[in-house]
């Protein structure tokens, strides 16, 4: 089951849409207008506003479900963990349906808890794929989400990519920036490199 790309633009986060699942929320709801009788469920990676910002809008439109971390729940519904603030908006104020933790399942995806950017950050691993969508965790070319933020924590976000280095990953699927359709394994190993220049 592939992954079809859903680009954000300025500040909004990529949306990837998965059979009937939706990942991120941050995209107009317009650019998902032609899937919304397809989407049932809509994962959140993290609590940030970059990836929730319609997702009120878009949950409505699609009568669907919304699942997200424990630890990053309470972000749904807090100024200053969603940092909306910062893009003078309110958070979406919704009440997940579902609440992950590591190793659930949803349909092809396996939610891999990655905690450095937010304390409930996820990353969602399909196995038959080799496909990592991995929110703010990972980006190419060796980079990685701020840890500057609200719950971020540079050690939780090394030992994070440690984790994922150890995945067969052909493809990388970022919350921003664009996807890595073949390869990606050096994506992460370059990013554990450059964690560990950093951090140790």
């Amino acid at each position: 089951m592939p992954v079809q790309w859903i680009p954000g633009s300025g500040w909004q986060a990529n949306s990837y849409l998965i059979g009937d699942i939706l990942i991120d929320a941050g995209v107009l709801p317009m650019a998902l207008e032609q899937y919304k009788d397809r989407i049932e469920t809509i994962i959140l990676t993290h609590g940030h506003f970059d990836h929730t910002a319609h997702l009120a809008q878009i949950k409505a439109m699609c009568s669907a479900t919304v699942c997200i971390h424990e630890e990053d729940a309470g972000a749904l519904r807090s100024e200053a963990e969603s940092l909306s603030f910062h893009f003078g908006a309110r958070p979406p104020m919704i009440i997940p349906d579902r609440i992950l933790s590591d190793g659930d399942q949803i349909g092809p995806l396996r939610v891999i808890h990655t905690p450095g950017h937010t304390r409930g950050s996820i990353c969602l691993y399909h196995e038959e794929e080799a496909a990592l969508i991995s929110g703010d965790t990972v980006f190419p070319g060796g980079s990685f989400g701020r840890t500057d933020f609200p719950g971020g924590n540079a050690g939780d976000l090394k030992r994070s990519v440690e984790k994922l280095a150890m995945l067969r990953v052909e493809s990388l699927w970022p919350g921003h920036e664009q996807p890595v359709k073949s390869g990606a394994g050096r994506h992460l190993l370059a990013t554990r490199q450059c964690l560990q220049s950093y951090h140790g």
